[in-house]
């Protein structure tokens, strides 16, 4: 090995030092910014940034205190918080602090702009990182199962992301859609998850019928509840593969059809598509929200969440698909794969969206 203070040169190959050097601290960063991300998930679960947010600044007994949570280690993740420039430290008083800007982007508080509940997906895939390397080596995927919070926090997710704006944004890309919801119709989610946005639906609008198909029984059983509660008797949850719906013998029809970011996690999602098709009325509207992707990983470079929404596919989305002997699309199968398979599937009119408060989102209106 030879070089100077510029250029290190390894056998054949010239390394700029000063990239390199700063690729090191790029990478000290990340593990940094990696770490923290732990710590805000526990932030969250625990309703520390939402106690902390109405709180002046305090010490750490306190804030245990008013949160209910053992003093130890609420004062371990204040330190976190405090290096992690999240939380404010006032030495001299020994008080912790979260600034409400801050608060902003971390409490419950801030129903779509709180981007601790993303944190959550860290962790989670943290917890299936063994099962992914040996599927890296040998092949298969990991199972739903595998996956323990995950309808959590999807349902945390859909519940900032999708509902709020269900009136405001979503329905209104469908004229008319709104007065014939308001008439009554027939609907149908696929891949329903916990239910939140159906729901949601099926209270703004009884006089239509709500379906919801899921193919996990956790996630159903909560959705029926939630249903229950609610007083929506306008709406039946069932578990269901939905890869089988092209097969049924009478799907539908329904007047609208839905899902949300539920495809590109099927077995056969060309097959889904089909059976969505098949069970549309003639008149009726696929809605169809998915990832905002390229379908080309140079494409997505730009993405501001573009790191997480590759690792969230290849352990998560990918994978499950995989487990099933499935095609193993990808949550990043982007806009072109997308446009390709509802064309294969037999819709002639799909209409792109974007929405300005949406940036990890395509939105697909879809008719026969």
């Amino acid at each position: 090995m030879t070089g100077n203070a510029e250029t290190i040169i390894y056998e054949d190959h010239e390394t700029d030092q000063e990239a390199a050097d700063a690729f090191g601290e790029r990478m000290v960063d990340l593990l940094n910014s990696g770490a923290l991300s732990l710590m805000l998930s526990v932030g969250h679960r625990t309703g520390l940034f939402d106690t902390m947010s109405d709180m002046p600044p305090a010490t750490s007994a306190r804030i245990a205190e008013k949160a209910g949570l053992d003093e130890r280690y609420v004062r371990e993740w204040l330190g976190a918080m405090t290096v992690g420039g999240i939380v404010e430290n006032n030495a001299e008083s020994g008080t912790y602090y979260l600034p409400p800007e801050h608060a902003a982007s971390l409490c419950r508080q801030s129903p779509t702009d709180n981007m601790a509940v993303f944190a959550q997906y860290i962790p989670l895939l943290g917890s299936v990182e063994d099962d992914i390397v040996h599927c890296f080596k040998h092949g298969g995927g990991v199972p739903y199962e595998r996956f323990g919070r995950f309808h959590d926090v999807m349902a945390e997710d859909s519940g900032q992301s999708v509902v709020p704006a269900l009136e405001t944004h979503i329905l209104p890309l469908v004229p008319g859609l709104t007065n014939r919801l308001g008439q009554g119709i027939e609907v149908l989610d696929v891949g329903c998850g916990r239910g939140r946005a159906l729901n949601r639906l099926a209270t703004l609008f009884p006089r239509s019928r709500f379906t919801g198909y899921d193919l996990s029984e956790d996630a159903i059983r909560y959705a029926s509840q939630e249903a229950r509660a609610l007083g929506n008797n306008n709406i039946t949850f069932k578990v269901f593969d939905v890869s089988r719906l092209e097969l049924a013998d009478k799907p539908g029809p329904y007047h609208l059809i839905t899902t949300f970011d539920a495809v590109h996690d099927q077995r056969d999602p060309l097959s889904v598509l089909r059976g969505i098709r098949k069970a549309l009325a003639d008149d009726g509207v696929y809605l169809a929200q998915d990832i905002k992707g390229s379908s080309h990983h140079h494409g997505d470079r730009d993405h501001p969440i573009g790191p997480l929404l590759y690792t969230i596919s290849c352990m998560h989305c990918m994978t499950v698909s995989l487990a099933q002997d499935g095609e193993g699309l990808g949550a990043m199968w982007g806009r072109e794969k997308a446009l390709e398979y509802f064309q294969a599937a037999g819709f002639r009119t799909i209409d792109v969206h974007e929405l300005d408060h949406d940036f990890q989102n395509y939105w697909y209106v879809c008719r026969p």
